[in-house]
């Protein structure tokens, strides 16, 4: 076939606009597609179509964000026919009731389960107006009742619905001061490991984070230093909201640190609450049946607003990120033998983003006692760091404690953990040294 010169120049110039961002589709479809095979589909059909469409992009500077349009309307199509096979009525419900996880779509079940518990006139009212998204007017003339009659039936069904609804509704402006109520040495505590098996546990927590992304989440944590055991930082957390980004829905997390570590002040502007220094955060977050992610983070540097998102690859991945192209961590914990724990020695697979039970243990802390599992988690983001959790039966976090490797950030504080804190515990992760730096509770046991 014999080209033209024109044609040959489209196909050159989208060949090499194509090639600069193929990194960032790929990111794209793996994130919301699980299955690695059907995101690769997705992705070759996206890419056809874009060589179809590219003679009419005016404006080659917008090339990317095209694309990523392209590929948002790409995999609308893909869930529609996966919804379709899973028999889910996709035209009655809004395009954020489904949600894409690691391991297929799931439905927000917690919205459904209440409805259900409704009585009939509520649930079609609420249908019309939340679902169907039908002014009231239309709803009048569609139920052939007045105008009034609607206003009052919806009233009344906003509040059935809230009675039977499991979680509380966040108030505007609501504060979660807890500050005060953090201690301000870590009470003593005591790990003890325990002969009994280990249990499975369900944990739905932010890595890191210790939050939930639910509506109306909120917690207090702090942060102790070792050996001193002082406070240095807390962080109030509080989902503030339903939030989207790039197609993916979450929550809006907030997040303000008083008195930040120091590595959290190098990376973000603080401010002044009184006396105190402070730093703001937003996350998107996002929880399914089966994995717990962050979307996006914002925080100001310098002045300037900072957005990262999981398509941001290695401007994201080292803080936020976690697991085979950002999974996120398992919702469902159970033991696999991945990494071992004897004493101080730990052996595990050498590979990135491992996490695994290693035991169980009665933790004792502030006079209180929990039996828990023991999560390690190796080479998550900050080059390697190593970190002990330690969950009850109701997922939630008792003790976290971070372990740095000798030589971490060695060349911003210009010595090794072991010289910095020689007094500290130590670990061995397949014969690699690693140093306790600090713990971090929550108000869960406060």
């Amino acid at each position: 076939m014999i080209l033209l010169e024109s044609e040959v120049s489209i196909t050159g110039d989208f060949e090499e606009l194509l090639k600069k961002e193929m990194s960032v589709l790929q990111r794209f479809f793996r994130f919301r597609i699980g299955n690695r095979h059907d995101a690769d589909d997705v992705l070759q059909e996206t890419c056809i179509a874009a060589f179809q469409s590219f003679d009419g992009l005016k404006d080659k500077s917008l090339f990317k964000p095209w694309l990523l349009g392209i590929a948002r309307h790409k995999c609308n199509d893909y869930f529609r026919d996966k919804a379709k096979c899973l028999e889910i009525p996709i035209d009655e419900l809004r395009e954020s009731e489904l949600s894409y996880g690691a391991q297929g779509i799931t439905t927000v079940s917690v919205v459904r389960e209440t409805l259900e518990k409704l009585g009939d006139k509520d649930k079609q009212i609420l249908y019309l107006y939340f679902f169907k998204q039908m002014p009231q007017a239309q709803i009048s003339e569609k139920l052939g009742i007045p105008l009034g009659t609607v206003k009052s039936r919806l009233f009344t069904a906003k509040a059935n619905f809230r009675r039977e609804y499991p979680y509380d509704p966040i108030t505007k402006g609501e504060k979660n001061m807890k500050k005060n109520k953090m201690p301000e040495f870590l009470p003593e505590y005591s790990i003890t490991r325990s002969e009994k098996e280990p249990f499975e546990v369900k944990w739905e927590e932010m890595m890191g984070w210790f939050i939930v992304p639910k509506q109306g989440e909120k917690l207090t944590w702090a942060a102790y230093d070792l050996p001193q055991r002082r406070r240095t930082e807390i962080c109030d957390m509080e989902v503030v909201g339903r939030a989207e980004i790039h197609g993916i829905e979450g929550v809006e997390i907030t997040a303000k640190e008083y008195e930040p570590m120091e590595p959290n002040r190098v990376r973000a502007d603080t401010e002044k609450d009184g006396d105190v220094l402070t730093v703001d955060r937003r996350f998107i977050a996002q929880l399914t049946d089966t994995h717990c992610r962050i979307l996006a983070e914002s925080h100001y540097e310098n002045g300037v607003k900072k957005c990262y998102t999981f398509l941001d690859g290695d401007e994201f991945l080292p803080n936020w990120g976690y697991g085979e192209d950002n999974c996120g961590n398992e919702v469902h914990l159970k033991q696999k033998g991945i990494i071992s724990m004897d004493g101080d020695k730990i052996t595990s697979e050498g590979k990135d983003f491992l996490l695994d039970i290693v035991g169980r243990y009665t933790v004792r802390i502030g006079g209180k006692e929990y039996d828990t599992v023991c999560v390690i988690d190796t080479g998550t983001y900050d080059e390697g760091i190593l970190s002990e959790q330690f969950l009850d039966k109701n997922g939630k976090t008792v003790l976290w404690r971070r372990f740095n490797p000798d030589k971490w950030c060695l060349q911003r504080y210009k010595k090794t953990w072991s010289e910095m804190l020689p007094d500290n515990e130590r670990l061995t992760v397949n014969g690699k040294t690693y140093v306790h730096w600090y713990d971090c509770i929550t108000d869960y046991i406060i």
